[in-house]
């Protein structure tokens, strides 16, 4: 994280990271969750079960939860990419299968892994796949969701930090100016079949943040937040800022047009469910 985008840890706002839920909570899934859980991971494949995540809050709307944050770091080059946990063995069920974990992700005591990503089917997609051979880039997809990204980008491009510059006055038409410039794309999908989609934010909002919580100083950099864009609800692409968001006070937030779910990307928060095990290897 530049040290120009860290906010004085005695500035008195609001802490960013809320929600958070730990053991009692697991404690308390009762009889009836635990049938849950156990039906849920008996099929045969790697990882899935009981997880916590870091995720965009649903504020609204049928979804369930948030979306699961993905860290974000940009390069020497100023490109922007998803951070990838680290590839391990480990034996589950007497068999041994890799998995992408990696524990207290720079030293914030997050555990941070791909079971995260594990639902609405996104589990059995290659790229979730720890073998998946990824530079782990984001990248501008086929049909970008904002005009500025057309003139800007073509199919392929990797998003860049120099292309945000405005993000403090940039402007869709939709709700308050200035809160932060977004763009779409796709991540670890390159000659894949499925398309693992995403949304970032640059943001003051981020900024201001990020020094007052060691998850979030560890997983934004420059002011840019990302989470992979599949609505928890019934899996749509919701996006930032969108057409007929305002008919639900939702213009300033990210707005599934499907069934009208509602998430707020500046409020990041832990949320606890049952991951979906990836196919057998």
């Amino acid at each position: 994280m530049s040290e120009r985008d860290k906010y004085p840890a005695d500035s008195g706002r609001r802490r960013f990271v809320k929600g958070v839920v730990g053991g009692a909570a697991l404690a308390g899934v009762g009889a009836t969750g635990a049938a849950a859980v156990n039906s849920a991971t008996t099929s045969p494949g790697a990882g899935g079960g009981t997880t916590q995540a870091y995720a965009i809050e649903n504020t609204d709307g049928p979804a369930p939860r948030g979306m699961p944050q993905i860290p974000v770091e940009v390069d020497s080059e100023g490109f922007l990419k998803g951070v990838w946990p680290e590839v391990k063995t480990e034996k589950q069920g007497g068999i041994s299968i890799q998995i992408a974990e990696t524990d207290d992700f720079k030293g914030s005591g997050v555990t941070y892994s791909t079971e995260w990503f594990q639902y609405c089917g996104v589990e059995s997609y290659a790229g979730i796949n720890p073998q998946y051979d990824s530079d782990n880039y984001f990248r501008v997809g086929s049909n970008p969701g904002y005009d500025w990204m057309s003139e800007t980008y073509s199919e392929g491009d990797k998003l860049h930090v120099d292309d945000f510059t405005d993000y403090e006055s940039w402007s869709n038409g939709i709700g308050r100016a200035g809160l932060g410039k977004p763009a779409t794309g796709r991540w670890r999908s390159e000659d894949a079949e499925n398309i693992i989609p995403i949304q970032v934010i640059k943001s003051k909002e981020i900024e201001e943040a990020t020094g007052q919580d060691a998850w979030l100083e560890a997983s934004t950099d420059e002011g840019f937040v990302a989470w992979l864009n599949k609505c928890t609800h019934f899996c749509c692409v919701p996006q930032y800022k969108s057409e007929g968001s305002a008919k639900f006070n939702a213009e300033n937030d990210v707005y599934c047009q499907c069934h009208q779910s509602v998430y707020d990307p500046f409020s990041i928060v832990q949320t606890l469910f049952v991951a979906r095990p990836r196919p057998q290897e």
